[in-house]
């Protein structure tokens, strides 16, 4: 157990039988009343954010949330098949767990996976990766580099805005928090 007042951005709690990341927080003293802590919450199960209020000092469930370094093979069908490098163990999990990450995995890609008491709640991605534009508008002569944008479809089907430098066979380096081009790879 841990007390509210020990928040920190990116710990892990459970609250009300689910697990949460504390992704913002922010202690409150009102003139009159007891002090109390809000915060910014993402289930880990669902993706969902919600915001809580908690007393100040109250305790809640520390929740140990594992990081396993592992490496995405293939797709099977419906279900992506990831293998852990040390061990050769492999897991199988279907795109609605992944979804979001399905835009930036290709085969090979090493990854994490993060699960709470082995149950597997999803993949961590690196903050960037580098992805091959399949197609995009050809880019004219004149076009500058700090001008405008164009969309261009990354080879795992992701669609993002590109300088109009960008041409067809590039490799860019996608942010994966945001979803944005970082640079030319």
């Amino acid at each position: 157990m841990i007390s509210v007042n020990e928040f920190k951005t990116g710990l892990t709690i459970e609250v009300d039988g689910d697990i949460w990341r504390v992704i913002d927080f922010q202690h409150v003293k009102p003139g009159k009343g007891a002090a109390f802590v809000r915060s910014k919450l993402r289930n880990l199960r669902s993706g969902n954010v919600n915001e809580k209020t908690f007393r100040a000092g109250e305790k809640v469930e520390k929740a140990q949330i594992d990081n396993r370094r592992m490496q995405y093979l293939y797709a099977n069908g419906d279900d992506h098949v990831f293998m852990d490098n040390e061990s050769y163990e492999q897991i199988e999990l279907s795109s609605n767990q992944i979804e979001e990450e399905l835009k930036y995995l290709k085969e090979n890609m090493e990854v994490h996976i993060v699960s709470y008491k082995d149950e597997v709640l999803g993949v961590e991605l690196p903050s960037t990766v580098t992805l091959e534009v399949v197609e995009t508008e050809p880019g004219i002569k004149g076009d500058t580099a700090s001008g405008g944008s164009k969309p261009a479809k990354m080879e795992t089907g992701l669609v993002v805005q590109v300088p109009f430098f960008v041409n067809t066979g590039d490799k860019l380096i996608i942010n994966t928090e945001e979803g944005e081009y970082v640079s030319r790879a």
